[in-house]
């Protein structure tokens, strides 16, 4: 596969950002940079790497850092309860400054747009979520698509499920899942654990973002990243505990609980706009990008796991 002259922008630091990172280092990528508001990445501080302190929210910084780009990643999301006010003017910033640079652009999305579905979720659903988190990402990506059409700038969506993997903190298959388990705590999740949910490791988001990047076929479209079969989310949790080497400590928390603790709790109250996801079948259908580009070699969930534990090890005291 062709890979693209010119720098890689990646616009966030968290764990899709360095991942996205990985992934074009593996593909033998020599301009990468990365941008964030400190200049500073742990994990990305080796001399190959430009990280670049910028304020991703300002069109006017975004046109001078992507300068030279050919490919620019948007992996930046504000914090969780600030999207509203704060995600649009982000994105605009950074679709801007790909403009500028006449670069590629891609987002890097999830699942809210859709809303509650009946049946697996692929890309052509209608964008009907009701929560203001939902409504913000489709508003995002529509003016994204919009501006793609309206030729001002080349964009593509790559878009993945809930999401674990190294580095991957606040999630909910995060740290209360991964760092409870490893204390010996019980797995701290949400809604019916025996239904069917897509969980995407985050590597394999990575790789699929860096082949919207290096495919022109992918432009002006949203495509579901190819993640590992879809299980149950108890089934997920044995695997896990499997690899731990001890009994199974679930908590699995109820709609009913978040939407009375949401009274009280802000966190709880945004937990309560997506219950949806965890309290019904949640199956992401992803064949419309293998059926354009081939197979995507996935994570198995076990390899997955022994992966993130091993991160968890290293870092989680």
């Amino acid at each position: 596969m062709m890979i693209n002259n010119g720098a890689h922008i990646i616009f966030g630091t968290g764990p899709v950002g360095l991942a996205v990172m990985h992934e074009l280092k593996r593909r033998g990528v020599q301009d990468i940079r990365m941008v964030n508001r400190s200049g500073r990445v742990q994990g990305a501080d080796r001399g190959d790497i430009q990280v670049i302190g910028g304020d991703a929210s300002d069109a006017f910084q975004t046109a001078h850092i992507c300068q030279g780009a050919s490919v620019v990643y948007h992996c930046a999301q504000p914090g969780y309860m600030n999207w509203p006010k704060q995600f649009p003017t982000l994105t605009n910033a950074i679709m801007q400054g790909a403009a500028a640079a006449n670069a590629k652009l891609v987002y890097a999305d999830n699942l809210y747009m859709y809303g509650h579905v009946d049946g697996p979720i692929t890309e052509s659903l209608p964008h009907k979520a009701k929560g203001h988190k939902g409504v913000t990402r489709a508003v995002m990506a529509k003016q994204l698509l919009d501006a793609h059409k309206a030729g001002k700038v080349r964009t593509a969506i790559g878009r993945a499920s809930d999401f674990f993997g190294p580095g991957v903190l606040q999630s909910f298959m995060g740290e209360r899942v991964f760092g409870f388990a490893l204390k010996g705590k019980p797995a701290d999740v949400l809604g019916h654990i025996d239904m069917p949910h897509t969980y995407t490791y985050i590597e394999d988001f990575a790789r699929g973002l860096v082949t919207l990047g290096q495919e022109d076929r992918a432009l002006g479209e949203a495509w579901h990243i190819p993640s590992a079969e879809t299980v149950t989310t108890r089934q997920l949790l044995s695997l896990l505990f499997q690899e731990i080497g001890s009994e199974p400590k679930i908590r699995a928390t109820s709609a009913k609980i978040v939407s009375l603790m949401s009274l009280f709790s802000p966190i709880m109250k945004e937990m309560k706009e997506i219950m949806y996801e965890f309290e019904q079948p949640f199956v992401v259908d992803h064949s419309k990008f293998t059926n354009a580009f081939g197979p995507m070699q996935t994570t198995s969930h076990q390899e997955a796991i022994r992966r993130t534990l091993s991160w968890y090890r290293s870092v989680v005291k």
